[in-house]
C-alpha cells in the first residue's frame, strides 16, 4: 500500500516556535559567552539561563505595536526574565539573530532532505539491479533507437542522485555559517571571539565576513541545489508518465483498491502521482529565481530579501521533502510490465538493428555514405511494408555481395543482441559499483 507523506518533521523546523526556540537559544548563548568572558555577571547568566521563556501569542500581539519581530520577541522574554534581561541582547543586532536562526533552520532542513536522498538513491539501487537484464526499447526523440534495458535506466537516475546528493551536502556545508558581527559586520560592540563562541555552541562556523547579514550567495545555492533535485524528480516523472501511456504502458503507478482515476470514466489509472511531482517542481525552480534575485541588496543590507525568505524557505524544504519521500514511495510500488516492454520492442520490425548492420558493412569496406544508403532504403521499405528489416536486407542483392546471408541472420539474431546487451550492462553495473 502506498503511503501519502506529509513532511511533519520539516514542517516543525519553520513553525514560529521552532524560530523562536533558536533566538532564544542564540540569545542565550550569547550571554554565556559573554559570562564565560567576564563581561557578565554569572548571577545575572544564571537567571537568565532559568527564567528566559516566551509565549508565541504573546510575541505576535506585542509586535502588532512595535511592527518589528525582534523587539515584540525580546520584549516578550524580557517579561519573564526582569532586571537582568539588560544582558540580553546586548551588542548584537536583528540581522544577528534573525540569520543566524535562519543558517539553523537550513541546515536543519538540508539535513532532513540529505537523508530522503539516500534512500531514494536505495531504492533505485534496488530496482535497478531487480530489472538489469530487462530488455527495453530506448528511444531518442521519442522513436525507438537501440535496445537497453530498463535496469540501466534506473541506474543512470541512481548516478544522477548520487551528484545531487553531493551538491546537497555542499550546499547544507555552505549555508552552517552563523554571525554575531553587529549592524554592518565591524564588531563594534562585541568581539569575533564571542562570534566564534557563539557559533560553535549553535554548530555553526562564524562567517569570515560579514555586513548586518549574511551574504545571500549562500542562500541562492541552497535554494538552486533544491531547485536541481527537483528537476532531476520531474525528469523522473515525466518518463514514467509516458511509459504509462495506453499506448505503450511498460509501467503504471500502483492503483490501490478503492481509488479512482476520473468522475467521468471509470476506467481510467492515470498517472496522478507523476503529474503532482512534476508542478511542484516548478514551484521550487521558480523559488530558485527569487533566491538568487536577493543576492543585489542595497549596501550592507537592506530588508527586501527578508519578506521573501519567510515564503521561500519553508515552501521549497517542505515541497522538496514530500516530492522526495512520495517518488521514493511510488518507485517502490511501480508496476513493471517486461512482456510489454518485449511487445514494443518487436513493433519496429528489427529497425532498431540498423546501425549493427551499417557497421557490417562498414567493416567489409564499403564507405560510410554508401553503407548508410543501402541500410536506409531498406529501413523505408520496413516501414512502408510493415515488415522486418530483416527479410528486406535478405532480398538486396547490393547487400548479399557484401554480407552473407548466414551473416546477417546471426546480426539479426535475438540471442546475440542479447549476449551484446548483457555484457555491457554488466560492465556499466560494475562501473557503478552494483
Amino acid at each position: 500500500m502506498i503511503q501519502r507523506y506529509s513532511p511533519k518533521d520539516m514542517e516543525a523546523i519553520w513553525t514560529d516556535e521552532a524560530k523562536f526556540e533558536r533566538w532564544l537559544q542564540l540569545e542565550i548563548a550569547a550571554v554565556e559567552a559573554r559570562a564565560e568572558a567576564g563581561v557578565v555577571p554569572r548571577e545575572a547568566l544564571q537567571t537568565i539561563q532559568e527564567k528566559a521563556t516566551f509565549n508565541v501569542d504573546e510575541i505576535l500581539e506585542i509586535e502588532k505595536e512595535t511592527k518589528h519581530d525582534v523587539i515584540a520577541f525580546l520584549t516578550n522574554v524580557n517579561q519573564y526574565v526582569g532586571p537582568q534581561s539588560r544582558y540580553i541582547h546586548e551588542g548584537l543586532t536583528s540581522s544577528d539573530v534573525g540569520d543566524t536562526c535562519l543558517a539553523m533552520q537550513m541546515r536543519d532542513a538540508g539535513r532532513i532532505l540529505l537523508k530522503d536522498v539516500e534512500s531514494l538513491i536505495d531504492v533505485l539501487a534496488e530496482r535497478a539491479v531487480e530489472f538489469k537484464y530487462t530488455l527495453e526499447m530506448g528511444r531518442t526523440h521519442g522513436i525507438h533507437a537501440e535496445p537497453t534495458t530498463f535496469g540501466l535506466k534506473l541506474l543512470l537516475w541512481h548516478q544522477e542522485m548520487l551528484r545531487n546528493l553531493d551538491r546537497l551536502k555542499r550546499a547544507v556545508d555552505n549555508v552552517s555559517f552563523g554571525k554575531i558581527s553587529g549592524a554592518v559586520g565591524t564588531y563594534q560592540h562585541l568581539s569575533p571571539e564571542i562570534e566564534a563562541v557563539v557559533c560553535k555552541k549553535l554548530g555553526l562556523s562564524p562567517a569570515p565576513v560579514s555586513t548586518q547579514i549574511l551574504q545571500r550567495d549562500r542562500h541562492a545555492e541552497f535554494l538552486t541545489t533544491l531547485a536541481i533535485i527537483a528537476s532531476s524528480i520531474e525528469k523522473f516523472s515525466v518518463e514514467f508518465r509516458h511509459l504509462q501511456r495506453t499506448e505503450v504502458r511498460e509501467t503504471e503507478e500502483f492503483f490501490s483498491k478503492g481509488q479512482k482515476g476520473s468522475s467521468a470514466m471509470p476506467h481510467k489509472r492515470n498517472p496522478i502521482t507523476f503529474e503532482r511531482l512534476t508542478g511542484l517542481a516548478r514551484i521550487v525552480r521558480s523559488n530558485s529565481i527569487a533566491a538568487m534575485e536577493n543576492v543585489a541588496l542595497w549596501h550592507e543590507r537592506d530588508i527586501s530579501h527578508s519578506s521573501v525568505e519567510r515564503v521561500i524557505m519553508p515552501d521549497s524544504t517542505m515541497a522538496l521533502c514530500y516530492m522526495l519521500r512520495t517518488f521514493t514511495d511510488t518507485l517502490k510500488h511501480l508496476l513493471v510490465y517486461p512482456e510489454r516492454m518485449q511487445e514494443n520492442f518487436n513493433t519496429s520490425y528489427g529497425l532498431t538493428l540498423s546501425q549493427t548492420l551499417l557497421l557490417a558493412l562498414t567493416g567489409k569496406g564499403l564507405t560510410r555514405e554508401n553503407a548508410y544508403k543501402l541500410v536506409q532504403r531498406n529501413a523505408m521499405k520496413s516501414w512502408e511494408h510493415k515488415v522486418q528489416l530483416k527479410e528486406h536486407v535478405l532480398q538486396d542483392k547490393e547487400i548479399l555481395d557484401i554480407v552473407s546471408a548466414e551473416e546477417i541472420e546471426q546480426l539479426f539474431s535475438s540471442e546475440n543482441i542479447l549476449n551484446k546487451l548483457r555484457k555491457s550492462v554488466d560492465t556499466i553495473f560494475a562501473r557503478n559499483g552494483l
